[in-house]
């Protein structure tokens, strides 16, 4: 029979190997796993998260580009993956959702609260760099008492 002792320790040591192998694969992640509309969404309400929204279609050439440079950057996987809620859009499949929000021009990256609020949104290709002062932008909350090129100056972004 083996003592309860043994049985802590097992456990404790198993439930370590556990702890490490699930930080190893959340810290670094080598994509983003996205998610449709409604179910980010409703994880993102559900956890207390803001949510990052990715406007794209097959035929956008510089959405091709975000995925290739911008989606791929490690940093930037990182930190959207610890974040926010990634939510990945098809602007041709879902035109009512992309309607609510006014997208006009893709790529359209969107940043919503919490609660599903707009935060804001900004149209275009978006390198690694500035994707990631965005992110610290949004993620910190700065957007509520400075401008983005205020915050970018005094973080030394």
């Amino acid at each position: 029979m083996i003592s309860t002792r043994r049985i802590l320790i097992l456990s404790a040591i198993v439930m370590l190997f556990m702890g490490i192998s699930v930080t190893q694969s959340v810290s670094s992640s080598s994509k983003i796993e996205w998610m449709p509309y409604t179910k980010g969404m409703a994880v993102g309400k559900a956890t207390g998260k803001k949510m990052f929204v990715n406007f794209y279609a097959d035929w956008c050439a510089y959405c091709k580009e975000m995925d290739k440079n911008t989606f791929t950057n490690t940093d930037v996987i990182n930190y959207i993956s610890h974040n926010f809620i990634p939510i990945k859009v098809n602007s041709d499949l879902e035109q009512k959702t992309a309607a609510r929000y006014n997208v006009r021009g893709l790529p359209t990256t969107l940043f919503l609260s919490k609660s599903g609020e707009q935060i804001g949104f900004r149209p275009g290709y978006i390198p690694a760099d500035t994707m990631l002062i965005l992110l610290k932008y949004v993620y910190s909350e700065s957007y509520q008492n400075m401008s983005l090129k205020d915050f970018t100056e005094k973080s030394g972004e």
